[in-house]
């Protein structure tokens, strides 16, 4: 079986990865339903899908990201972030734009031009920092 970074085998890798975008999503997810349940009145249940976002961040994801290797320096960190905006940029979101628009599915559509307007934003100042960053000799 192959090694992937760190000693950890590349199966156990991808499963560190899996395991973190399903700690995202949670996340996100969790932070979504706390603004619902707080604009609802609920704040017991918005304090509690807020707490479970931060365990999930703060401690699982953590844990996880740690022994997946996922940050490293800054140069490092701007190079990875790069490469994951150039993909949705340039390859993810047009094409899930493409099949919504084809499907008639308009909202989902827009939804992800925009997302897509709001990537190309965010991978400009990662590759202006990358310069800044390596320019002072990172």
């Amino acid at each position: 079986m192959a090694d992937a970074r760190d000693g950890i085998r590349a199966m156990t890798h991808e499963d560190l990865l899996t395991a973190m975008h399903s700690e995202a999503f949670a996340h996100a997810s969790c932070m979504l339903f706390a603004a619902t349940a707080r604009a609802d009145g609920r704040i017991e249940i918005a304090d509690l899908f807020e707490a479970v976002a931060r365990v999930g961040s703060d401690d699982h994801f953590a844990r996880l990201a740690a022994e997946a290797g996922l940050v490293g320096g800054d140069a490092d960190n701007l190079r990875a972030a790069i490469e994951a905006a150039s993909y949705a940029v340039e390859v993810m979101y047009p094409s899930f734009a493409e099949h919504a628009a084809a499907a008639g599915d308009t909202g989902a559509a827009d939804a992800f031009t925009a997302a897509r307007r709001a990537g190309i934003g965010h991978l400009e100042s990662f590759r202006e920092a990358l310069l800044d960053v390596t320019a002072g000799g990172a």
